[in-house]
């Protein structure tokens, strides 16, 4: 079917259709979309890499999809999008190739970031192209045309706008490899499938045609994007221009102190030591529980014995990750580059699990280091969190585990509020479908229904003790990160950046020029914008490395939540985001709301 003639039937068929839309159920949230089950006959490697175990799995996905696209008024762009590029990929691997591109002008329509506009489906739409030009798609001739194609669209495209995303997609290529692309099938999905006696749910299926899509399509091309978005970038050597210089305020010292909590990780308070919250037995003021929900202790996470051996080389791989997203080829970068590329089968799990330990071990120590930043007049309490690193979760949701969690969330904004923290920066998050899958993951619930309505006792156990926890502090200010899924955090029910009260304030991110990061999710909790993009701190240890995220945009808030509070301490919460939001700017397109340390400092002490 050719898109002109999709367009024709579209508006044949609109009136008879009236009927039908206003009989769609509406969706506010994604927890409510219909569930399905899809029967694994063997591995699901087979089922990537065979044709025919393939095509019977596609069968039933895209009548499930569909189904549910022509049944649900979906309220958002992001779920849309996903199946809608999913459906597109489908039919790209089945041939379709007018359908796929009808497809993918479907998902386009449907972007709102300015970047995501631009590149939408552009990389799809050139392998389409180029197949047809060189009359297949195994032969150096298409894997050239491919470049080709791909170089011209790029080209007129303001480099400012997208310089970004290209970077992203060059340095994801760059890592790309069979084990990475199956690595999540064989390590997690498997193990699910092998509990549930050969079933998968909805929730994962998209994982299935992702992952075709990758080995038939984006790994055979793997040179040639990246020389492709290489050549591009080295022909666009422009800088963003900084907007945040000029905005930035440094406070001088001597001004009123004024306590942050750093709810996170751990943060290595040997960098701070001059800076510290003291109990009242002279120790430095840190509340921790492990990942169980259990009392703990210490500022930092402890490593295994093992990884602190290697600590050197992991620390070096954080900026390996770091100059990759940034385009920088150093030896870190090309380091990072061989060992995800060639990382073998049986090395996947042990790898991609002592990366994410190092990812949290180092996240509240960089987070720290931007929410201090510039304020000499800023103190610190720690309240660790230990974030799970494992592929498969570890605990398994539990009422049991679920209770203690909500104990520990009290017990935490008690220990903060005693400590008299003023303000408390929170870059983490989860979802209602978050609980779902480590449901079933850990083969709890028989049915993706009975998973559903378990997930939901305990995801309301979890976000109504938080919720609880932060009305108990009235006199607290507590920032949090929207969250890096490029979605509504309202529509996916995340917390804490889903919940509204006085004294909570979320935080999108940005880059250097203020524009929108891919990654940053969105809705009308997102109150203020803040760089969230390649920003400089400080891991465990002290070396300085850029990361990018809410987790980097929400303490750059907290930081200036802080300062006003130092020029102006009588502020009470309500009134300190109220005036962080009335000094911002507005973008034109009205998407963000960039904040102005400069000018809400001044504010607040004019207000005095």
């Amino acid at each position: 079917m050719t898109s002109r003639f999709f367009a024709a039937l579209v508006a044949l068929s609109m009136a008879a259709n009236v009927a039908f839309a206003q009989d769609k159920k509406r969706v506010d949230k994604a927890a409510d979309l219909p569930r399905f089950s899809y029967t694994i006959d063997g591995r699901l490697e087979d089922t990537v890499r065979d044709d025919a175990r393939f095509k019977a799995f596609a069968k039933t996905y895209r009548r499930d999809t569909e189904s549910v696209l022509a049944a649900y008024d979906i309220q958002d762009k992001a779920t849309l999008r996903q199946m809608l590029g999913s459906l597109a990929q489908l039919d790209f691997l089945e041939g379709r190739d007018q359908a796929a591109l009808a497809g993918l002008a479907k998902v386009k329509a449907l972007q709102d970031k300015p970047s995501d506009k631009l590149l939408s489906g552009l990389q799809l739409e050139a392998v389409i192209a180029a197949s047809k030009a060189a009359g297949g798609r195994s032969s150096p001739a298409y894997r050239a045309k491919v470049g080709e194609l791909i170089d011209a669209k790029l080209e007129p495209l303001p480099f400012e706008v997208v310089q970004n995303d290209v970077r992203e997609l060059k340095a994801g290529n760059e890592i790309a490899s069979e084990s990475l692309a199956l690595g999540f099938l064989r390590e997690v999905l498997q193990p699910t499938v092998d509990k549930s006696g050969g079933k998968l749910s909805s929730e994962f299926s998209p994982a299935i045609v992702a992952a075709r899509y990758r080995l038939k399509t984006t790994l055979p091309l793997k040179d040639t994007l990246v020389a492709t978005y290489a050549a591009y970038l080295d022909r666009h050597k422009v800088t963003k221009q900084d907007i945040w210089a000029a905005r930035n305020v440094d406070l001088p010292p001597g001004g009123t102190p004024v306590v942050v909590g750093i709810w996170d990780s751990g943060s290595d308070i040997a960098l701070y030591k001059n800076r510290l919250v003291l109990d009242a037995s002279g120790q430095p003021a840190v509340i921790a529980f492990d990942k169980y929900s259990k009392p703990t202790s210490g500022a930092l996470q402890p490593l295994p014995a093992a990884v602190r051996a290697r600590l050197a080389v992991n620390l070096a791989r954080t900026k390996g990750f770091s100059d990759l997203q940034s385009n920088i080829d150093s030896a870190e970068a090309g380091e990072v580059k061989r060992f995800l590329s060639t990382l073998k089968p049986q090395d996947y799990k042990a790898s991609i699990e002592e990366l994410r330990l190092m990812g949290n071990y180092g996240h509240g120590t960089h987070v720290t280091g931007i929410a201090l930043a510039g304020n000499p007049n800023a103190r610190l309490v720690v309240a660790r969190i230990e974030f799970g690193h494992m592929l498969r979760p570890d605990p398994c949701p539990s009422k049991a585990q679920v209770d203690a969690d909500a104990k520990a969330s009290q017990a935490y904004v008690d220990f903060l509020k005693k400590s008299g923290v003023q303000v408390v920066n929170m870059s983490w998050g989860g979802t209602v479908k978050d609980v779902e899958s480590d449901l079933e993951v850990c083969g709890i619930g028989k049915t993706p229904e009975e998973r559903q309505a378990l997930a939901r006792q305990y995801f309301d156990t979890g976000r109504n003790a938080l919720e609880r926890a932060f009305a108990s502090a009235p006199g607290m200010l507590f920032v949090t990160a929207a969250g890096n899924a490029n979605t509504d955090s309202t529509f996916e029910e995340a917390i804490p950046a889903g919940l509204v009260l006085p004294n909570l304030l979320t935080v999108g991110a940005v880059d250097l020029a203020g524009d929108e990061a891919s990654f940053t999710s969105y809705g009308p909790t997102v109150k203020v914008h803040a760089n969230g993009y390649q920003v400089e701190s400080t891991l465990p240890g002290g070396m300085v490395v850029a990361e990018s995220g809410t987790s980097m945009a929400s303490p750059q808030v907290a930081n200036l939540a802080a300062k006003v509070l130092s020029v102006n301490p009588k502020l009470t919460p309500p009134e300190v985001i109220a005036v962080i939001v009335s000094t911002a700017d507005k973008s034109a397109d009205g998407r963000r709301v960039l904040i102005n340390p400069k000018r809400a400092v001044a504010a607040a002490a004019a207000s005095k």
